[in-house]
């Protein structure tokens, strides 16, 4: 193992805002909001404020999916809240989440209007808003929601583990990154065995366990997250890969994923999404054209 220089401790710890990495400037120890800003409002009941991160394209993936079964109480407004610069600490969007994470939803079709915030739990509210995507036959849905749970509880050894470690990190650590690799290749093995004997996570149905794995697992098996697939050894799971591939092929993917991004091709990043047309008119490509 490579040496490193050993760090002890101090009985007290102390926040240091410059810390190095690229969020050093977002992360605090601390909740709250820094700035007054209301959220925009739209037209359409369901208002999401989000970014094109894993978690925050889980809710426009199962959105649009809704919406292509011609569902059109699920229409929404898609408003893009930039981490970077720190939005996620206004008042508005704290009221709305008071953990500052992306996403968080405002459904305004109810009376008051309801708030929903982590990501798992805005794909449950709004598979059962809509009874659809989520197993009826109480086995089946407790299968469901155990892997939506599995998700929700490993995906930060992925994230803030590996993902942090491997690819963010001011310094590469071989402990740290040993040690989150293993569980990361770990979890996929869990998933491996699973696709090994199930079309989808749910057997043959397609459900919000798909939406919210797909992302994360997907997008690293695809090449998506960290510039990792080959450090992990991608090829190997060959039925993680069937399965995000085919997830990927999906017309709803597509567009899901193009919600509320704002790195890579600009005719793949929509910031803003407020009716289907936007996806023809309003790309970034198309915005610049327009200039």
């Amino acid at each position: 193992m490579t040496d490193i220089s050993e760090y002890t401790p101090p009985k007290v710890w102390k926040w240091e805002t410059e810390n190095g990495g690229p969020f050093a400037s977002t992360n605090r120890p601390f909740a709250g909001h820094t700035h007054e800003k209301e959220l925009p409002i739209g037209k359409h009941p369901l208002q999401l404020y989000s970014l094109g991160t894993p978690n925050g394209i889980k809710v426009t993936i199962l959105l649009e999916e809704l919406l292509a079964l011609g569902i059109t109480d699920a229409e929404y407004d898609a408003w893009i809240i930039k981490i970077g610069d720190g939005d996620q600490f206004s008042s508005g969007f704290v009221d709305v989440n008071p953990n500052s994470k992306i996403p968080a939803l405002m459904d305004h079709s109810t009376n008051p209007p309801t708030r929903v915030f982590e990501s798992g739990a805005i794909l449950l509210y709004l598979a059962e808003k809509f009874n659809v995507f989520l197993p009826r036959d109480p086995a089946d849905r407790a299968e469901c929601l155990s892997w939506l749970m599995w998700q929700m509880g490993s995906a930060p050894y992925l994230g803030g583990g590996f993902g942090h470690f491997y690819h963010y990190a001011p310094i590469k650590i071989q402990y740290a990154i040993d040690r989150f690799t293993m569980e990361t290749k770990r979890q996929l093995d869990v998933l491996e065995r699973r696709l090994a004997e199930n079309c989808y996570m749910c057997g043959d149905e397609y459900t919000i366990a798909d939406i919210a794995i797909w992302p994360w697992y997907g997008g690293l098996l695809l090449n998506r997250q960290y510039d990792a697939a080959k450090f992990v050894d991608a090829e190997s799971y060959t039925e993680c890969l069937r399965w995000a591939r085919e997830i990927d092929a999906r017309e709803t993917v597509k567009r899901g994923r193009m919600v509320n991004k704002h790195r890579g091709e600009p005719h793949e990043q929509l910031h803003e999404r407020h009716a289907a047309s936007d996806f023809d008119t309003k790309t970034q490509d198309k915005i610049a054209a327009a200039e």
